[in-house]
């Protein structure tokens, strides 16, 4: 065998709820890659079709990585289709995961079979996994990697980071594959509240994508057909901002330069689903733009409690008022307001949870939808060793009262337990682990 030729490689992506949106990107970012355009990426959507996959491309005579992504409510879903594919497919190829639930909790994830976690961001991380497996050269040191070594303590070895990524260097999505999903404005939120995995998965500041990369791609959408455009951002009216205050003129210039690029026949949404609003900074200059150039008739604000103490012991940055105020100004600019509450939040107390009912009362009276939560304790937060959130009989009673006037709605029920699930297999590894484990991470300054 030649050691110096080049090996033929495909990439096999699970391309299954929620991580679509995640592969979606780093597809994107492979075919970015000049370097790269022979690899052959393939997007299976069940668990036979991920075995079918790995057995073709292994049957070409390629080397295979299997990639997976996932939050931590799907985490036990995506570890059992590796066992699963594990078991069918008894031939050799590299399981990779990433995603936030990988990036917290990367012994978890080892021990349920994947050889190499991606920490953090995965784009530069996936393009250097292809190269190194295309060049023979082992792929369990590249910065960003997590592997577990077997032997005295089973340590966790953790590569240092690489440097974070700016949105502009890659696509958010790939259209040469005809995969199209919203595109990313903003990474990281500066907010960092408790329960929320996405200021420390990707820093507690805004990455935001230029006015010019965003209306490059949506050109691109268009040339495909698209006539659809949504945002990705975890507070969409910070767009153009680095602190708490509202760049109303960044935000004007993103959707502008958006609808003229989507064309007259396209539609552009903005502070809706998949993205949303938070409450103060909702006022009438900025429905006023989104009015001006969007499609979307309704707004995500989050609200998230009807209790100021819980607020506060949660870092949200507002109080019920601002909440209360945003639904208000909201419906009186036509909008229909979708607010979030998430229920039975660390240290809440009976009498705040009571004011979060009344207050989605209040809110459902005056014309808005709550979305209902429950409280998981996500790996990666400050409220990760938090008891998982539930929710008495009493209040039960009464949010079934609020949806069957179609005033509340959500899967806060289910939410209910799988978190219960969450902190039982977070205490299981506790346990299980014990003080022999070393994980070794290096310190990550980028």
């Amino acid at each position: 065998m030649d050691l110096g030729a080049k090996r033929e490689v495909a990439v096999v992506f699970s391309f299954r709820s929620p991580g679509r949106y995640a592969l979606t990107t780093l597809t994107g970012a492979i075919e970015g890659a000049d370097d790269l355009r022979s690899v052959t990426v393939v997007h299976p959507r069940n668990t036979a079709e991920v075995i079918a996959c790995i057995g073709e491309q292994l049957d070409l005579g390629r080397e295979v990585i299997a990639g997976w992504s996932f939050y931590s409510p799907s985490f036990p879903e995506c570890a059992d289709e590796l066992r699963e594919v594990r078991a069918a497919e008894k031939r050799a190829f590299l399981a990779v995961a990433g995603g936030v639930h990988a990036t917290a909790e990367p012994r978890q994830t080892l021990d349920a079979g994947f050889d190499l976690v991606c920490v953090g961001e995965g784009e530069r991380v996936i393009l250097e996994a292809i190269r190194a497996v295309r060049d023979g050269r082992p792929p369990s040191t590249i910065p960003g990697c997590a592997r577990l070594e077997t032997g005295a303590g089973d340590v966790v070895k953790q590569e240092a980071r690489p440097p974070r990524i700016e949105l502009d260097q890659f696509p958010p999505f790939a259209p040469r594959h005809e995969y199209f999903g919203p595109i990313e404005i903003t990474r990281g939120c500066i907010y960092a509240c408790r329960f929320c995995q996405t200021p420390y998965f990707s820093k507690a500041r805004f990455r935001h994508r230029s006015v010019e990369n965003t209306a490059h791609w949506v050109s691109t959408m268009r040339e495909a057909g698209k006539r659809d455009l949504r945002f990705v951002s975890p507070t969409s009216l910070s767009y153009g901002s680095q602190d708490e205050s509202v760049h109303l003129d960044a935000v004007e210039a993103l959707l502008a330069r958006s609808k003229e690029a989507l064309g007259p026949e396209g539609r552009v949404y903005f502070g809706t689903f998949p993205s949303e609003v938070r409450p103060e900074h909702v006022t009438p200059e900025a429905l006023a733009l989104i009015k001006k150039y969007c499609a979307n008739d309704n707004l995500v604000i989050g609200g998230q409690s009807g209790s100021d103490r819980v607020l506060q012991a949660s870092m949200r940055g507002h109080d019920v008022s601002a909440i209360i105020h945003a639904v208000k100004i909201s419906l009186a600019h036509g909008f229909v307001p979708n607010v979030d509450f998430i229920l039975g939040l660390p240290g809440e107390a009976v009498d705040d949870l009571r004011a979060s009912v009344n207050v989605m009362r209040q809110l459902g009276e005056l014309g808005a939808r709550v979305h209902a939560h429950t409280f998981m304790p996500l790996p990666g937060t400050p409220f990760r060793d938090a008891a998982p959130g539930q929710v008495d009989d009493e209040t039960r009673e009464e949010l079934d009262r609020l949806a069957s006037q179609k005033l509340l709605y959500g899967q806060w029920k289910l939410q209910e337990r799988v978190a219960a699930e969450m902190a039982e297999r977070r205490d299981q590894s506790a346990r299980g682990y014990g003080s022999a484990v070393t994980v070794v991470s290096p310190s990550d300054d980028a």
